[in-house]
């Protein structure tokens, strides 16, 4: 049997809301990744150039929780907003930290504007072990 599993990270809600709706969709276990200093409005202010968000830069931001046990998981989907053209950082520190032999995924993203496909390639290049088959902006 294919077991799902839907990850995702949001600051402001607007991606939890797409990943309730989508996991609920596809009967899948949900899952939300949180960085240890949650973000503020003003730590995600795109048009502070000293913003944390702009400040982590290519830093690893350490996720507020322990790596998953995903075994049991064959298609995971990995949720986020678009920050400055490409995953946030903490989505980087999530695929760091865990082991996707064998598994599919899936990237999703919320964005009002920002084309996903930087981010998949971003990530794709960063993990090539990593199968990364699609990538939906939402």
């Amino acid at each position: 049997m294919n077991k799902t599993l839907f990850t995702y990270f949001s600051a402001t809600g607007t991606t939890r809301r797409v990943a309730e709706k989508l996991a609920q969709e596809k009967q899948a276990d949900i899952l939300e990744i949180k960085p240890v200093i949650p973000y503020t409005n003003e730590d995600i202010n795109w048009q502070d150039h000293d913003s944390r968000a702009n400040r982590e830069g290519r830093d690893q931001v350490e996720v507020a929780m322990e790596p998953l046990d995903i075994r049991d998981y064959d298609d995971i989907y990995v949720g986020f907003p678009i920050w400055w053209y490409t995953a946030p950082r903490i989505i980087f520190s999530f695929f760091k930290t865990h082991d996707f032999s064998n598994k599919t995924v899936h990237l999703f993203a919320t964005s009002g504007g920002s084309s996903i496909q930087r981010a998949q390639q971003d990530l794709s290049e960063a993990f090539p072990q990593v199968k990364i088959v699609d990538a939906k902006r939402y």
